[in-house]
């Protein structure tokens, strides 16, 4: 073998060597993000009774129609009432307001006014349960049951749970002879199904003209999920940190119409369903940076080593961690802005020539992007003068932004949950659906989204879906949560 030829293949094996020590080097010092210390026991909470409160609440139908005119208030006046007798310390010691006719404002003054509040989020509405599946549900949707451990009904997990958790544990601090120094609030809405528009929206605009700047915002969003990240043995409790954007596009071609036996070469629907599927086939670029990379530091540390190592050299092996995110669509949507065709209409009749063919397709805008070239990129990428773009007014919010990991809010809610549920992994990660927190982002920058409910990967199906449950047991630790959250606040530097 020639001289020179020895050389420079000592010289790639001394390269690759020495990429090989970097990456092991690299993988070995990556160490897990400090886990605050527990400092509070977990709170012993009799479940059942509460579990009854809570089925009761269930049996109010405060459901949010897109056309309002069909809203039962009298549902949501009596849940109000239904309320105020359940908690009586609550109503006799916070402040109650009546925001915009059927949302509920509670503040509990603390001792220090200098003190920034504590403000937890929820909602009173729920969503329908559709005629054709109420038939399949266990017990009915509204019945407010408790059978085989679990409450059973509409709101068990979207979101009664977390309003009459706050009340529960706000109550039995109360009967703890608990005084805050720091201000708590609870914000319940009573439309975030249909957007928050008349009800959280409404609470941020009035705490906004207070102004009133909470140091840490709580709402849904995220929850304690078991066996949804492969190689994870242990559930991972998911913070929300942002939340992705929303908007949804019509699309319009337009034909000349006439009899279905004489058809163009492509007709209106034709033109359509060429450009949606230009559309599926060149998907939004990935973004492995914000909460989806900060949620794969934090949870490096107990994946199998090939996946620690691959995490912990991103800068090496990112397409090969953004391959394995983009191949199932939960975590395909962390890393991208995400286009589903929704609607589709063309002609009236089966052998008549569309003149007007309609589509509708909703995004979920990653933070990295904005709504607006969200849309430009739509139409660009169609690329065709017969389709026209338009983005729908009903309901469009920008990509929140992100709330800091290393902060003491953060710490205070990872320390609350670890404390609460030792069995768990915490991690920071992006928000997939929509929040009433969208309408407090200006009121404080840290905001987190995650309410304490234990579900595998099968029980997802069960928000919104049949046959909506919580278990008893995890019921009392959601209070449990709520109590320790509230104490941690009180003594940390928001």
């Amino acid at each position: 073998m020639p001289r020179r030829l020895r050389r420079g293949l000592l010289a790639l094996l001394l390269v690759l060597l020495g990429l090989l020590l970097l990456v092991l080097v690299r993988t070995v010092r990556m160490s897990p993000p400090p886990v605050p210390a527990a400092s509070l026991a977990a709170p012993r909470i009799d479940a059942l009774p509460a579990a009854r409160r809570l089925a009761a609440s269930l049996r109010f139908r405060t459901i949010s129609h897109e056309d309002r005119s069909r809203i039962d208030r009298g549902a949501f006046v009596a849940l109000h009432d239904y309320l105020s007798n359940t908690f009586p310390l609550v109503h006799r010691r916070l402040g109650r307001e009546i925001v915009n006719d059927l949302s509920l404002l509670y503040t509990w003054p603390g001792s220090d006014p200098s003190l920034a509040p504590l403000l937890l989020l929820a909602h009173l509405d729920v969503v329908p349960a559709s005629p054709e599946g109420r038939d399949a549900w266990t017990h009915p949707p509204f019945a407010g049951v408790i059978s085989e451990g679990y409450v059973w009904g509409r709101g068990a997990m979207d979101m009664k749970v977390a309003a009459l958790g706050a009340l529960e544990a706000v109550e039995q601090l109360l009967e703890a002879q608990f005084g805050p120094r720091r201000t708590v609030m609870l914000a319940f809405g009573h439309d975030e199904e249909i957007g928050g528009d008349d009800g959280g929206r409404a609470i941020a605009g009035l705490l906004r003209e207070r102004g009133v700047r909470p140091a840490f915002v709580l709402d849904e969003g995220m929850a304690i999920v078991q066996g949804a990240v492969p190689g994870m043995t242990k559930p991972v409790a998911f913070i929300g940190v942002a939340e992705k954007g929303y908007v949804s596009v019509e699309l319009v071609a337009r034909g000349q119409g006439g009899h279905s036996s004489m058809p163009p070469a492509q007709t209106a629907v034709g033109v359509l369903a060429s450009a949606i599927e230009s559309l599926q086939t060149r998907p939004f670029p990935v973004h492995l940076s914000g909460p989806a990379r900060e949620m794969l530091e934090f949870l490096a540390p107990e994946m199998p080593f090939l996946t620690r190592l691959a995490i912990a050299n991103l800068w090496l092996f990112e397409p090969v961690i953004a391959g394995r995110l983009d191949g199932q669509p939960a975590t395909r949507a962390l890393i991208r802005t995400t286009m589903a065709p929704t609607m589709f209409e063309g002609s009236v009749k089966d052998n008549i020539l569309p003149v007007r063919a309609r589509a509708v397709v909703n995004l979920r805008v990653h933070p990295a992007e904005r709504v607006a070239s969200a849309v430009d990129r739509i139409e660009r990428t169609i690329a065709d003068a017969r389709v026209t773009v338009r983005p729908l007014a009903t309901t469009v919010s920008e990509p929140s932004p992100t709330s800091p990991v290393h902060s003491q809010a953060f710490a205070l809610l990872h320390r609350t949950i670890v404390e609460v549920f030792p069995d768990v992994t915490a991690a920071p990660t992006l928000t997939l659906g929509a929040t009433d927190s969208r309408h407090y982002v200006d009121l404080s920058g840290s905001i987190y989204r995650f309410l304490p409910l234990r579900l595998t990967l099968e029980d997802s199906v069960r928000i919104h879906g049949i046959d909506e449950r919580v278990a008893v047991e995890n019921y009392g630790e959601v209070i449990g949560f709520y109590m320790n959250l509230i104490r941690h606040a009180d003594s940390a530097s928001l």
